[in-house]
């Protein structure tokens, strides 16, 4: 499964490592500049 998070706060980060950490492919993208 292929899993994109967009934004990568406070719940963002944790929740895509938590998938990243079960094995999924997971992209995570951050629009603060």
């Amino acid at each position: 499964m292929k899993i994109a998070v967009i934004g990568l706060g406070y719940i963002g980060l944790p929740t895509a490592i938590m998938f990243a950490n079960h094995g999924q492919n997971v992209i995570g993208i951050d629009l603060k500049e």
